[in-house]
């Protein structure tokens, strides 16, 4: 081998432990950037919570003096590994989509000196200096979405397919399953519950048939990638599901009826928008309907399921609509209380 080759050879190989070990830390030495991980529970393309937070680290990366990467994982047992990996690569702010409550206050107690966020699903009652969480409060949507799949149902049965069982993930279904018998007393509300198991549509579809097989006419899918199954089922058997997160009611058009909407992209956005700006303030705040943090589909004007389903189907939208607008009002007067997963215990009606 020639001298001129070795030192060739020599000179790649301490680029390349270089970025290894520096990571996106090393950039920002030499250009002054704030760096930042997002951390994902699952892959991006599940057209929900992970796909929001991606808009809102690509506006991020758009709009703010800030190199904010995506890290995606293949389910819950990468999570931790994906976090510690992000930690020692030196980003200033590392954020965890979804991700476990107890695993991110541990880490935040593990490296003080490193911040941390979650712009979603995070609650605790004492939450580390250098950990801040925003909680979308979607109880009161997902009560919203409730009414409707009371209102609609043929069968008087409806059903959930939920990813884990937590209060986060329970927000949504209980406030679901309280909307349904507000509108339906005599309504049977099931849950199938995945594991925390969100990147895995083959098992969703198949949680969703056995739903329906029991009966079920409406779905309310909440669990990320893998309710891509879920709305498969129901398109695929006739019946009709809700989405989650995002607007998913034109991924079927006349078989989603509405969306419950989580603006994870806004919360992701925020969180690193006051870190760059100097303004990270561990601690919690949570976002509720009164925000315009969430809400369902329809009240941005979203008609798909209306232009598109049957005629029997169609011809229910504007009665469940009317119901919708009198409770919100409701809601946001305080004169209807809508259960808290969170916060309180369970109610009898919602056993």
């Amino acid at each position: 081998m020639t001298r001129k080759l070795l030192l060739a050879l020599m000179a790649a190989l301490i680029l390349i432990s270089g970025a290894y070990a520096g990571g996106a830390s090393e950039e920002s030495a030499d250009d002054g950037q704030t760096t930042v991980a997002v951390v994902l529970p699952s892959p991006l393309g599940d057209r929900s919570f992970c796909d929001s937070a991606n808009e809102g680290v690509i506006r991020a990366n758009a709009e703010l003096p800030v190199k904010a990467d995506i890290i995606e994982t293949q389910g819950v047992h990468e999570h931790e590994n994906a976090m510690r990996g992000a930690i020692n690569r030196g980003y200033d702010l590392i954020m965890g989509v979804g991700l476990d409550t107890q695993m991110m206050l541990d880490l935040a107690e593990e490296y003080p000196d490193q911040a941390f966020a979650s712009p979603s699903e995070l609650t605790a009652d004492v939450i580390p200096d250098n950990l801040a969480a925003l909680l979308i409060n979607v109880n009161k949507s997902s009560f919203l979405a409730g009414l409707i799949a009371g209102y609609m149902t043929e069968t008087d049965k409806v059903g959930c397919v939920a990813g884990g069982d937590a209060p986060g993930i329970n927000q949504f279904y209980y406030g679901y399953k309280q909307g349904v018998l507000a509108a339906n007393p005599d309504a049977e509300v099931y849950v199938n519950y995945l594991g925390f198991d969100f990147s895995n549509p083959t098992l969703g579809k198949e949680s969703a048939i056995s739903l329906y097989n029991e009966g079920c006419d409406i779905i309310f899918s909440v669990c990320g990638l893998s309710g891509e199954g879920v709305l498969a089922a129901a398109s695929e058997t006739g019946n009709y599901a809700i989405g989650v997160d995002t607007v998913q009611d034109e991924y079927y058009p006349g078989s989603i009826i509405t969306s419950v909407i989580k603006r994870v992209d806004n919360s992701t956005y925020d969180l690193i928008e006051a870190y760059v700006n100097g303004n990270f303030q561990g601690g919690f705040r949570t976002l509720d309907l009164e925000d315009g943090a969430t809400g369902i589909s329809w009240d941005v004007g979203y008609t798909t399921f209306k232009d598109n389903a049957p005629a029997e189907w169609a011809a229910k939208v504007d009665g469940a609509q009317a119901l919708v607008d009198e409770y919100k009002a409701k809601i946001l007067s305080g004169e209807y209380e809508v259960y808290d997963a969170l916060t309180m215990e369970l109610w009898d009606s919602l056993k």
